[in-house]
């Protein structure tokens, strides 16, 4: 048995199970669809930076990972991961062309 003296995992103030990272461009993509949002409703603050809240959205949803488990691990209230969850859906499908669009698009290439 050999003795290490580095650190198991990196301090990493989020929690998740998986260390399977997401990619940069989807977290930022998702975090800066949350800044425009937040500064069209006028909203003041959220308990933890876009960023942040885009990881644990996409471990939620990609990762599989149970609400309260993030939640806890973040210290906010599984409601408020929930919350996130929901409203990050909408804003992204929001994006999303329409599907009559997309199959006149789809007509091009055929």
């Amino acid at each position: 048995m050999t003795n290490t003296k580095e650190h198991a995992e990196d301090p990493c103030p989020l929690v998740s199970q998986c260390r399977l990272p997401p990619s940069t461009r989807t977290v930022n993509h998702l975090a800066d669809l949350l800044r425009h949002h937040l500064k069209a409703i006028r909203s003041r603050w959220r308990i933890l930076p876009p960023g942040k809240i885009a990881v644990i959205v996409l471990a939620v949803l990609r990762h599989d990972q149970r609400l309260a488990d993030m939640a806890g691990g973040n210290n906010v209230s599984e409601s408020t991961v929930r919350r996130w969850r929901d409203e990050l859906i909408t804003l992204f499908a929001a994006q999303a062309p329409r599907l009559d669009r997309a199959l006149n698009q789809g007509g091009r290439w055929s």
